[in-house]
């Protein structure tokens, strides 16, 4: 194999996929139940849906701190690292890990190129496995840049939730709220809006399940029916969302890759136990075609 001439990490906004080259040095997000605190690999998904249901106290999420992100930038042991960040636009991860290069900057120290992803979750993590895909080519920052700017151009991020209620709470319901009139009983189609690198409502639905097939329809629409799509699922405490997603896409699409993960239990905090995302982009990998 070639040898890397950059590494590559990544903050906790990233949901990991198996299949893709995802496996990097992550910066973590923190949970905060009031004065208690989590790092994101000290808690899982399934004791954190056990809090949302029983502790009276809702969480909050913390980015990570300039000193994560040191710790991050320095595991890669390379001379030079790409730093890929949560969208701007939904975190203060970029702004922290752009403190972190300048604390690192010296001699001996790597090298650090911060790239905000403009998004999060599964399609940070196309982003992520474009970025590695350049680094084992022995390929430099500036194509693997190239390669993550066109993933992001192609592919979209929408997500669906049983209820708005842990948006509300944590502060990020914003232009969701307005687009659905604040009627807290119908269910968005929240995408992430590409200018912004925020969250935008896409459609709505008056029952979850009729959530589930306004996203994968939205898809449809966006890439075109018979379109071969590349196609990242993430799910809550229902797996079985993801397998009905990828039914509903799978009748009017040729799946050319999928894979499925549950989503983190940082980003868990804002959409709370049961959701649906799904990262979608059109045929082969930029770099293949």
């Amino acid at each position: 194999m070639t040898t890397p001439r950059f590494g590559v990490v990544t903050d906790g906004g990233l949901d990991v996929y198996p299949t893709l080259h995802n496996d990097v040095p992550v910066a973590p997000f923190a949970v905060n139940f009031g004065s208690t605190t989590y790092r994101m690999t000290e808690i899982t998904r399934e004791e954190l849906y056990r809090q949302l249901q029983t502790n009276p106290t809702h969480p909050t999420s913390a980015q990570p701190t300039p000193q994560d992100w040191m710790s991050a930038m320095q595991a890669p042991g390379t001379p030079e690292v790409l730093a890929v960040t949560t969208s701007a636009g939904l975190s203060g991860s970029h702004n922290s890990a752009d403190q972190a290069r300048q604390l690192l900057a010296g001699p001996g120290a790597p090298r650090v190129t911060l790239h905000d992803s403009g998004t999060l979750s599964a399609a940070l993590a196309f982003q992520v496995h474009a970025a590695v895909t350049a680094a084992e080519r022995g390929l430099g920052i500036e194509q693997a840049r190239e390669w993550m700017r066109a993933v992001h151009a192609e592919t979209e991020l929408y997500f669906t939730i049983e209820t708005l209620e842990y948006l509300r709470r944590g502060g990020r319901i914003g232009r969701v709220q307005a687009a659905v009139g604040g009627l807290l009983n119908l269910k968005p189609v929240v995408m992430v809006d590409k200018a912004a690198g925020t969250y935008t409502n896409a459609a709505r639905a008056r029952s979850y399940r009729g959530a589930i097939q306004a996203l994968t329809e939205q898809v449809t629409r966006r890439f075109g029916e018979g379109t071969p799509l590349r196609v990242g699922l993430l799910f809550g405490d229902h797996p079985e969302d993801a397998d009905a997603a990828l039914a509903q896409l799978a009748a009017r699409h040729p799946i050319v890759w999928s894979d499925r993960t549950g989503v983190n239990p940082v980003l868990s905090v804002h959409v709370g136990p049961r959701a649906l995302g799904v990262a979608a982009a059109p045929g082969a990998w930029p770099w293949e075609r």
